[in-house]
C-alpha cells in the first residue's frame, strides 16, 4: 500500500471519450509507479514550477502542476483521502515526464520544446479531470483556497 491506497484499484476514465489508448497499457504502466515516484515530483515542485513559468501562454499549465502537486501533498499527509490510486499515478507519471528535458521533443529546441510535455499533461488530466475537480470542491469546502 503506497500512501494507503491499494495498486489493484484501477479506475481509468478517459474523460468518456475514446482517445485511442489502451487500458491494459495504461494499467501496467501505473502498476510501475511506487512511493519513491512521487517523492521525486514532490521533491521537484520548483523545478516542474519553473519549467511552464517562463511562458505567458503556457500559465494555463503552470497552475494545473501547482493543483497536482498540492493534491499529491494532501493525500501524503492523509489530510486528503478521496483519491483512487490510478489519480496519484497518472499525476506523477506526468509531472515526471515534465521533468525530464530529454524526452520526444527535447525541451532545449526553442519553440516546440515543450510540445509533448504539454500534451502529456493534456491527456493526463483529461483522465483525472473529475478527480481534480473534487479535489478543488474539497479545498473550498474546507476553505484551504485553491
Amino acid at each position: 500500500m503506497l500512501f494507503g491506497k491499494k495498486k489493484d484499484k484501477l479506475h481509468f476514465n478517459p474523460g468518456n471519450r475514446d482517445d485511442g489508448v489502451d487500458e491494459n497499457y495504461v494499467e501496467e504502466e501505473v502498476n510501475k509507479i511506487e512511493e519513491d515516484d512521487v517523492e521525486v515530483v514532490l521533491n521537484n515542485e520548483e523545478n516542474i514550477d519553473k519549467k511552464f513559468s517562463g511562458n505567458n501562454s503556457l500559465s494555463k499549465y503552470v497552475e494545473l502542476g501547482r493543483i497536482m502537486i498540492s493534491m499529491l501533498k494532501d493525500v501524503k499527509n492523509g489530510s486528503y483521502k478521496n483519491i483512487p490510486w490510478f489519480t496519484i499515478a497518472t499525476i506523477v507519471m506526468a509531472l515526471l515526464y515534465v521533468l525530464n528535458p530529454m524526452d520526444v521533443v527535447p525541451d532545449f529546441i526553442p519553440g516546440i520544446g515543450y510540445i509533448d510535455d504539454v500534451a502529456i499533461l493534456t491527456m493526463g488530466v483529461g483522465w483525472i479531470e473529475s478527480d481534480l475537480h473534487r479535489y478543488l470542491d474539497w479545498r473550498m469546502e474546507n476553505d484551504l483556497g485553491i
